[in-house]
C-alpha cells in the first residue's frame, strides 16, 4: 500500500464524530472565550482614549519628557557641562510609607536633538543616567554605552551633540578639553531647522511583589529626575530664545502638583531640569493584547491531549505496525493544525478589532508577526497532540498517557501564564518541557535600556520561537520514535485490522 492510500485510509478512519466534535469543541472554547473576554473590555477614558506615541516605523514607543529647547540648523552643536543629577521615588519597599531621594537606573537627563516636538518624532540623545553612565541613544530602540560612573559637582561631564546634516554625533569629555566621541547615528529626512536642547525623565520605579508559591507581580511608582547644567553653549542656532515644554502630558501627580513641578529653572547661567517619564521602546508592545485573545487556549490543550491519548491507547491495542502508526501520529498533527489554525486564525484579529472597537489602545501587529503567531500555535497544537498520541501508543493505558500528557504539557503552559511559581522555576518549565513551543506567541522584546518583568506570567519566554518549537518537535521525534519501537506487529500493515 503506498503511503498516499494509507494517509487516507487512517484519515478514514479517525474522522469519527466523537473526535471531530471534541476538535471542533476545542476551536470553539479559544474563539469563545477569547471573544468573550476581549468584547467585554472597554476603554476606562471619559472620551476616546488619546493616541499613544508612534514612531516612523509603526511601533508604538515611550517618548515624555521635559525639554527645554531651541532651533538648530543643519550644521552645529549644542555643549553643556553637568553638574549634578539626583531624584525622587515615591513610597518604594519595604513599607511604602515615606518618599525617598534617589534614581532608578535608567532615569536620563541630559542633551537631546529632536524632529519636532511630536511624540515619537526622530531623536538623538547623550544623556547621563541612573545607574549605567553616560549613553548615546537614538530611533527608541538604539543604545551604545558612553563612560561609567556618576556626575557630581567634583566630577563634572561635558557632553556635546553635533549635527552636520543627518547626521548626529555624540561626544563626551571629563575636563572639556579632551573630547571622546560615544556614538554617531543617521537620522533620515530630517528637516532643516529641528529642535536641540537640554531633558530630564524618568520611568516608574518598578519592583515585584512576591504572590502565590513564590511568583511576582509587578507594581511601579512615580518617580522624577533633575539634571543640572552650565556652561551651555549652541553653535549653529537660528535667530530665536529658548522654549520650555514638556513632550507629552506631565504634572498631573501630587508630588509635581505640590512639591516639585517637572519643568526648567533658569539661574545665575545655571539651568535645573526636572522631568519624568521615558524615552524608548515599549518592551511589552502588544504582549498583553496577543495573550488576552488566547485565554481559551490551556482548555483547548487539555481537550487535544485527551483526545489524542486516547487515540493512541486504541492504537496500541490493535496491535499497529511502525507504518501505521506513523501515519497516524500525522493524521493526529493534521486534524490538530487544522482546528489550531481556524482557532486562533479567528480568534487573533477579530480579538484585537473588539479591543480597538470599545476603545481600547491596541500596538500595532505586523502581518508577518500575526501570520507567525497563527501558524505557529496552529502547530504546537499539532506536535502536542502528537506527543500525547505517542504516550498513549506506549502506555496502553488511556488515563496514565492522559495524566502524563497534561502534566508534561498542559500543566507547564498553565502554571507559568500566572504568577504561581517563582521565575526561575516558570523558565526552566518553558525550556525543558514541550510548554516550550508556546514561545512561538511572544511578541514581547527584551531592550536592555528598558526596566520590565522579563517573565512568564509578564508574556516573556525563555526561548525565542523557533528555539522553543524545536524543543517540542524533539519530544514529538523521540515519543513517537518509542510508540512505533518494539510493537507485537511487523513492519507491514497488511495484516493490521485498523476497524
Amino acid at each position: 500500500m503506498s503511503t498516499t492510500e494509507l494517509l487516507r485510509r487512517e484519515w478514514t478512519a479517525y474522522r469519527r464524530p466523537g473526535r471531530l466534535i471534541a476538535l471542533a469543541a476545542a476551536a470553539l472554547t479559544v474563539i469563545a472565550v477569547g471573544l468573550l473576554f476581549t468584547l467585554n473590555i472597554h476603554s476606562s477614558c471619559p472620551g476616546p482614549c488619546p493616541a499613544p506615541p508612534v514612531a516612523g516605523d509603526g511601533s508604538i514607543v515611550s517618548d515624555k519628557f521635559w525639554f527645554l529647547h531651541r532651533d538648530l540648523s543643519r550644521e552645529g552643536s549644542l555643549t553643556v557641562r553637568m553638574t549634578s543629577m539626583t531624584g525622587t521615588i515615591t513610597y518604594p519597599p519595604p513599607k511604602h510609607d515615606q518618599i525617598v531621594s534617589g534614581l532608578v537606573p535608567w532615569a536620563k537627563a541630559g542633551i537631546i536633538v529632536k524632529d519636532g516636538m511630536r511624540e515619537g518624532s526622530q531623536y538623538a540623545a547623550l544623556m547621563m543616567t541612573g545607574s549605567h553612565g553616560v549613553r548615546f541613544q537614538h530611533g527608541y530602540r538604539h543604545d551604545v554605552a558612553g563612560s561609567a560612573g556618576g556626575v557630581s559637582a567634583q566630577s563634572p561631564r561635558w557632553l556635546r551633540l553635533t549635527r552636520s546634516g543627518n547626521v548626529i554625533t555624540g561626544s563626551e569629555s571629563a575636563d572639556g578639553s579632551h573630547w571622546y566621541t560615544v556614538a554617531t547615528a543617521t537620522l533620515d529626512g530630517l528637516p532643516d531647522t529641528v529642535q536641540v536642547g537640554l531633558f530630564a525623565t524618568s520611568p516608574g520605579d518598578l519592583t515585584l511583589r512576591k504572590v502565590g508559591l513564590g511568583g511576582a507581580i509587578e507594581e511601579v511608582r512615580f518617580t522624577q529626575a533633575v539634571g543640572v547644567f552650565d556652561d551651555v553653549t549652541v553653535e549653529g542656532g537660528v535667530t530665536g530664545g529658548w522654549d520650555s515644554d514638556s513632550v507629552g502630558e506631565m504634572n498631573h501627580t501630587d508630588w509635581e502638583k505640590y512639591h516639585n513641578a517637572s519643568g526648567a529653572v533658569q539661574k545665575d547661567g545655571v539651568i535645573t531640569i526636572s522631568g519624568t517619564g521615558d524615552i524608548g521602546p515599549l518592551s511589552e508592545e502588544g504582549t498583553r493584547t496577543v495573550e488576552n485573545t488566547l485565554l481559551g487556549l490551556p482548555v483547548a490543550l487539555i481537550v487535544v491531549v485527551v483526545v489524542a491519548a486516547r487515540y493512541g491507547t486504541r492504537t496500541a491495542r490493535e496491535a499497529a505496525s511502525r507504518r501505521v502508526i506513523v501515519a497516524r501520529a500525522l493524521v493526529v498533527a493534521g486534524a490538530n493544525f487544522v482546528a489550531g489554525l481556524v482557532a486562533v486564525g479567528i480568534v487573533l484579529p477579530v480579538g484585537m478589532a473588539g479591543l480597538e472597537g470599545n476603545g481600547i489602545v491596541v500596538p500595532s501587529l505586523p502581518v508577518l508577526t500575526g501570520a507567525r503567531v497563527i501558524v505557529g500555535l496552529a502547530a504546537v497544537l499539532a506536535l502536542c497532540a502528537v506527543v500525547a498520541y505517542g504516550l498513549g501508543v506506549r502506555l496502553n493505558r488511556g488515563w496514565s498517557a492522559i495524566l502524563i500528557g497534561v502534566s508534561l504539557i498542559a500543566l507547564p503552559y498553565a502554571v507559568t501564564a500566572f504568577p504561581l511559581l517563582p521565575d526561575a522555576v516558570s523558565d526552566w518549565l518553558l525550556r525543558l518541557t514541550p510548554a516550550a513551543g508556546f514561545a512561538v506567541k511572544q511578541t514581547m522584546v527584551e531592550y536592555p535600556q528598558v526596566t520590565e518583568h522579563y517573565a512568564p506570567s509578564a508574556g516573556y519566554f525563555p526561548l525565542p520561537g523557533w528555539a522553543g518549537l524545536a524543543v517540542l518537535c524533539a519530544y514529538a521525534v523521540i515519543v513517537v520514535r518509542m510508540a512505533a519501537g518494539p510493537t507485537p506487529a511487523a513492519d507491514s500493515d497488511a495484516g493490521t485490522d485498523w476497524r
